[in-house]
């Protein structure tokens, strides 16, 4: 049987490509990271064609492929419930599909404004008002999840799903110096020293300088 396989592009830039190997790893999937350079014509066509969508990871596993990342975090769940990327009991899960679900399709302003880009710092970045709400709806869904469900991750002791959303939020928050409520801040540092993270953000520290026409929401 195939190893499977998750194509990715930028580690530094790749906010989507973040989640979805994110999820992989948390839900314990060993696969082959196949990583597609983005920064010429060539590269950007291989990738089109790997994934029906450019903007995010597609994960191939026995002969199926999966793209979007809420699409493969379903299909890993339904693998190994037991994993615990979603929570257990069906309020949890109602509650966590839905927070993630707002992480996947809003939150424009805050996208347009601060890209991900792990390796750059932006102290005393000037954060305009429409990004500014979106912060601080963020912040009002961590402390919420973190208040309900006891922490240190949105539903409980385990990272999941939602952390895996939101973890590229944190290289944000974190490049843009924005400034967090004591229990958002905690949370962050949470989300940053878990073990994946600390190998993702190696692997972005160790990429180019610059990546041309990547400083965008990927």
């Amino acid at each position: 049987m195939a190893k499977p396989r998750l194509s990715i592009n930028s580690k530094n830039y790749g906010a989507w490509s973040l989640r979805g190997w994110l999820i992989c790893k948390l839900a314990g999937l060993d696969f082959e990271e196949v990583v597609i350079p983005t920064d010429d014509p060539a590269s950007r066509a291989e990738l089109l064609l790997i994934a029906p969508s450019f903007r995010v990871p597609c994960l191939y596993h026995n002969g199926i492929e999966v793209w979007d990342t809420l699409a493969i975090a379903d299909y890993l769940h339904e693998l190994d419930p037991e994993r615990g990327l979603l929570p257990k009991t069906r309020g949890a899960r109602a509650h966590c599909r839905s927070i993630c679900g707002e992480m996947h399709s809003g939150f424009a302003n805050m996208r347009a404004a601060l890209p991900m880009n792990i390796k750059a710092r932006r102290p005393g970045f000037l954060i305009w008002q429409g990004a500014q709400a979106d912060i601080d709806r963020i912040m009002s869904i961590w402390r919420e999840c973190l208040t309900a469900y006891k922490g240190p991750f949105l539903f409980g002791k385990k990272p999941g799903l939602a952390d895996a959303m939101f973890a590229p939020v944190c290289t944000r928050f974190v490049t843009y110096d924005v400034k967090l409520d004591p229990v958002s801040a905690e949370y962050c540092r949470a989300v940053l020293a878990m073990p994946q993270m600390l190998e993702w953000i190696t692997g972005a520290m160790a990429e180019p300088d610059e990546v041309l026409e990547l400083d965008v929401e990927f």
